[in-house]
């Protein structure tokens, strides 16, 4: 499947080849703390087939097993771009939100499933909304912060997506 993606301000961008039967939901301690979400999907792909526009700030984390992993990201909007090994890669594990495709690429398989936080088989009870808080009810008089981000957006873009 050829993808695309880019991060949230467009300085890096990527095309890619990749099997969509790879990708991977982790719950590792690591990936909640990077991703700042319960868990991080990511979709591995052969180092020779991405290419990479732009120029992704990289920091290099060490594993409770010793591994190192380069952690790329756009210095300018933070985006998490993907990891691979700091020496010789041969493969870069995408971050699925930055995959213009990924409503197309459900997991396949989770990992670290012992740190999976325990309310995430009960978050389809969860009411949802299909988009934003918006009525004052809703709200409590406080515009979450996905509010302020579009706001800010449009005013940057002066368009609402």
């Amino acid at each position: 499947m050829n993808i695309t993606g880019q991060c949230h301000c467009g300085s890096i961008s990527f095309k890619a080849t990749a099997d969509p039967s790879r990708v991977v939901a982790c719950h590792c301690a690591d990936c909640q703390t990077f991703s700042g979400a319960p868990f991080r999907a990511v979709l591995p792909v052969a180092i020779e087939s991405i290419s990479i526009s732009g120029k992704p700030k990289q920091y290099v984390k060490v594993a409770s097993s010793g591994n190192h992993r380069v952690q790329a990201f756009c210095e300018t909007c933070g985006t998490n771009l993907y990891a691979t090994e700091p020496e010789s890669p041969k493969v870069v594990s995408l971050r699925l939100g930055c995959i213009n495709e990924r409503a197309q690429l459900p997991p396949t398989v989770q990992i670290w499933g012992k740190s999976a936080m325990p309310w995430l088989s009960k978050l389809s009870e969860v009411r949802s909304h299909s988009a934003g808080l918006t009525t004052p009810e809703q709200l409590n008089g406080q515009q979450t912060q996905c509010q302020i981000n579009a706001d800010a957006h449009k005013n940057r873009t002066g368009n609402d997506t």
